[in-house]
């Protein structure tokens, strides 16, 4: 029985022993990569993590809250009663209320700290809720059924993660090159 070497490596994919160098840098026996047994460099890892949300922020939560209700109040409810031609009843109210939550994804991505992409979304969907009532108890002429404006209504929170995204992009600025080896 051969005595196994302390520089050996077992193969994560197949358990062959490999030599603790191999000049192609795969296993010899399946052919396998052994470079995912060594730890990323800091600026590999740096670079995975740019872009992942680290924790959750009640009060940038609540900012957006706020922000999302102004800017829905004020659109879809507020802007028909000064400018008398527009009427955002019903579906059409649905359409304004998309890009009111994604414009409002965007400015939160852009003036909060760190990546800030959940706050934005629950607070949409919080102001979703109450909007699709609003719309559908409004509703005479351009009628829809409850689950259409559900729909649409999840479209919108969906636009706000884009917007949120998006926002946090441009916040971040362009992205760090590549290191080469």
């Amino acid at each position: 029985m051969a005595s196994k070497n302390d520089s050996s490596i077992v193969c994560p994919s197949c358990g062959a022993n490999n030599a603790s160098v191999t000049a192609s840098g795969r296993c010899i026996s399946c052919g396998a990569r052994m470079g995912s047994l060594q730890p990323f460099r800091d600026s590999e890892l740096d670079r995975h993590r740019r872009y992942q949300q680290e924790g959750f922020s009640i009060l940038w939560c609540l900012i957006a809250l706020v922000l999302q209700s102004v800017l829905t109040a004020a659109l879809v409810g507020g802007l028909p009663m000064i400018v008398q031609q527009l009427d955002f009843e019903g579906s059409n109210g649905m359409i304004v209320a998309i890009p009111v939550w994604f414009i409002g994804g965007v400015l939160l991505g852009m003036i909060s700290p760190g990546k800030t992409f959940l706050e934005p979304v629950v607070a949409s969907f919080l102001v979703a809720i109450p909007t699709v009532f609003y719309l559908l108890q409004s509703q005479t002429v351009r009628t829809m059924p409850l689950f259409m404006y559900v729909i649409m209504a999840l479209i919108g929170v969906l636009f706000t993660l884009i917007g949120s995204y998006l926002g946090e992009r441009i916040q971040m600025g362009p992205s760090p090159a590549k290191a080469t080896d």
